[in-house]
């Protein structure tokens, strides 16, 4: 019985819906294609890194696309390269002669057996295949490295992936401590209580004024209780509960004493100069109480001088300056400079994406390694008049003729 003509016509339209999206992967799978979206990223990277809004363009939809067309390449390669990899490694398909590849020609008419042996012997998988016009044996020798050349694709979607986590669910918080004071390390939620204490920053400059360390002694706690102590430096952060607490930036502070000419306290606690001006750091506090706002500015930094200005609603009211230890009587108030101290700024990130995409990253380089250092070698003898011929091919990025040299001896093979 005839098929339905709209049976028949829906064959063709399958086919053709088929063979287009067959094509349409292997497109997508194309090594050129993931070469340039991997450069297209590297660039994107690039720009953002020298811009100085950079970073906030990473964050925009567009880079999103470009970060998932690469992760598709990635799969897509994956799919169309590894069975015809597992194919070739499962059953040697034939090596033509041609650019790239080496070829020589064995002196002497040999079983098949014997040369069957003697590459299996040399590492190689070989299958016999015989037909009218004569025998040829097919071998490949380490066909398994192949998919470390594949594995390097899989390697960029799992680095893709661990980004996108990371970009998802993760989380980064700047603030600025005291000495003595607390913050938590990451936005106030309900049973979130890790917090990171500032205890005391040391610091020492070479003679060109250069830091040549930064000490920051902190506490990490947990439900208010102190957990342990930790010395953070630029290059050495501090882990706690999952996030990495960075030391980002420093500031000059000073701690004062403030007290009505009476005697009655108004200020006892370190204030940053967290700002600058003309290149001075200065900073601020409010007296509320006496209806003021002292003024301070770093006057000598070589003598660790400060100077102190008091200023009301009518404006400015009196100056002075002061060293450590010292004590002045300013309008109304008496101020004494205890000393000088400093503020941190910390950097607090937590990143669950970034173990799978250090895996990425060692997945990367293990591929590359073996891609590199154990590549493949693919091999034919064919039967020839003047002797069997051998057709030998490397990867294309080397020409294997350590190979020749090493297998050359064994089969009696001559260039």
């Amino acid at each position: 019985m005839a098929a339905p003509r709209a049976a028949v016509a829906a064959r063709p339209a399958a086919d053709r819906l088929a063979r287009g999206a067959e094509q349409l992967l292997r497109v997508i799978g194309d090594g050129r294609t993931g070469l340039f979206l991997l450069i297209a990223t590297g660039l994107a990277n690039g720009v953002a890194a020298f811009l100085p809004d950079g970073p906030r363009r990473l964050d925009g939809a567009p880079y999103a696309v470009l970060l998932g067309a690469l992760a598709l390449s990635g799969v897509a390669t994956v799919a169309v390269r590894a069975p015809s990899a597992w194919r070739e490694w499962q059953r040697p398909g034939p090596v033509q002669p041609g650019a790239g590849a080496l070829e020589a020609v064995l002196e002497a008419e040999q079983p098949h057996e014997a040369i069957l042996a003697t590459l299996r012997s040399a590492g190689y998988r070989a299958r016999l295949e015989e037909s009218r016009r004569g025998w040829a044996i097919h071998a490949v020798r380490r066909g398994w490295s192949r998919f470390a050349g594949i594995g390097s694709h899989l390697a960029v979607v799992v680095i893709v992936l661990g980004a996108a986590i990371g970009a998802a669910f993760g989380s980064e918080t700047l603030f600025s401590l005291l000495p003595g004071d607390q913050a938590l390390l990451d936005t106030p939620r309900a049973g979130f209580s890790s917090a990171v204490r500032l205890e005391d920053f040391d610091a020492e400059f070479g003679a060109d004024g250069r830091p040549s360390r930064l000490d920051t002694a902190v506490t990490f706690l947990r439900d208010g209780a102190p957990v342990r102590s930790a010395t953070l430096r630029v290059s050495q952060p501090g882990d706690f509960d999952g996030y990495l607490v960075h030391p980002w930036t420093y500031g000059p502070a000073v701690r004062l004493r403030v007290t009505t000419l009476g005697g009655s306290a108004l200020l006892d606690a370190p204030v940053p100069l967290d700002q600058v001006r003309d290149g001075t750091p200065v900073g601020s506090a409010d007296l509320p109480t006496a209806g003021v706002t002292l003024g301070l500015a770093i006057t000598d930094a070589a003598a660790n001088e400060l100077g102190v200005s008091v200023v009301g609603d009518d404006g400015l009211i009196d100056t002075a300056r002061l060293r450590p230890g010292q004590e002045a009587r300013i309008g109304d108030l008496r101020v004494e400079l205890a000393s000088f101290d400093a503020w941190v700024t910390f950097l607090s990130r937590r990143d669950p994406g970034l173990l799978v995409l250090f895996s990425g990253a060692v997945l990367l380089s293990a591929s590359l390694a073996v891609a590199f250092w154990l590549p493949r070698r693919r091999l034919t003898i064919r039967h020839s008049t003047d002797g069997p011929r051998l057709v030998l091919r490397g990867e294309r990025f080397d020409v294997p003729a350590d190979e020749l040299a090493r297998l050359g001896p064994r089969l009696s093979a001559r260039p």
